[in-house]
Order: structure tokens, then sequence, then C-alpha cells
């Protein structure tokens, strides 16, 4: 169990570091003769900088070959607090982007907030779990951290909200901070 678990993490941190298969499915958007709204661009840079905040906070999966239990639960619990923070930096950094310049756009935002706030709130509770479990026991606390790095899949494509505000879907294709975003391979443009 516990070798599955630091398997699972290590995974995590690679998904994290922008390993995940977030990539570009090979289509491309049906090209338009207009170009992107201005507006709506600078909104989706501010709204891609804060989503991918979580990429860059220092993050550090237990190793692998921890044989220590005692190690193994201390660096696990310090790797869900790090997990918990960047994503609460994150939902609060979207939070903060502003009113949108498109129908739909705050709601969409609030959305993708509330998705890193939920996570946010998932590592933070693993984090006590994992303290307050026997460090011999794989089944207390560590278990809980590999159910909540399980729900990283919920995080494949933080721009999903996004399905229903064209104008906004468009706008990532010009906003420099979402592709940034693409070229750490967090997650695909629209």
């Amino acid at each position: 169990m516990r070798r599955s678990l630091v398997a699972t993490a290590a995974v995590a941190a690679l998904a994290l570091a922008g390993c995940t298969n977030g990539g570009n499915s090979g289509t491309s958007p049906t090209p338009t003769s207009d170009a992107a709204n201005p507006q709506a661009v600078a909104y989706m840079d501010k709204v891609c900088s804060a989503a991918s905040e979580f990429a860059k906070i220092e993050k550090t999966a237990p190793k692998l070959d921890a044989g220590d239990s005692a190690k193994l639960k201390a660096e696990m619990a310090a790797y869900m607090g790090q997990l918990a923070d960047a994503f609460a930096k994150s939902a609060e950094g979207l939070k903060n982007v502003g009113p949108s310049p498109v129908e739909g756009g705050e709601q969409a935002v609030t959305k993708m907030s509330e998705a890193f706030t939920s996570l946010g709130t998932v590592f933070a509770d693993a984090k006590v779990k994992v303290e307050q479990a026997d460090a011999n026991n794989a089944t207390g606390g560590l278990q809980a951290a590999g159910e909540a790095i399980a729900k990283l899949a919920e995080l494949a494509d933080p721009l999903r909200d996004l399905k229903d505000v064209p104008e906004l879907q468009k706008a990532t294709q010009s906003a420099q901070k979402c592709q940034e975003m693409q070229r750490l391979n967090v997650t695909p443009t629209s």
C-alpha cells in the first residue's frame, strides 16, 4: 500500500510539474476571419496567470525510496500542505481577476476558482489526516493522501469552465499567459 501511494505521489508531482496529458488533441480550432476581442484577451491573460500559479509553487513529492515510515509521513504531510497552498493561491488569484468584458465570463471564472478552492481543501484535509495518522499504518492518513492525489484528475483542464463562453475560449489563443500555460502543458487550449 505504501509503495502504491508513493508511486501515485510521484505521478502527481510529474503532473504538477507540467507533464500531464492535457496537450492538444491534434485538432485545431476553426479559423475565423475576425481577431479576438482585445479586452477578452487581456482578461484571459489575467485568468491564465492566476490559474497557473499552482504550477509555480515549489512542491517536493516524497521520495520513492523513503524506507523510514515516520520520514515518509512527515514528507507526505509537507507535500499535502504545499499542494493545499498552491491551489489556494490560484483560487485567490482567480477571485481577483476583475470583471469580465464578456457575458458569462465571471461565472466561468467563479467555477474555476471554486474548483481550485475545493482541491485546496481536499489537500489541507489530507495533510491533517496524514499528520494525525500512525506512521506505521498505511491505511490511515497516507491513504487519505493517495485519495487527495487522485483528485488531481479534476484539474486536467483548468479552463474547461470556459467552454460555454466562446469569445473567451477564442481569446485563449491570443492571450500570452494562456500560451505560456499551454507550453507548461498545464492545460490544452480550446
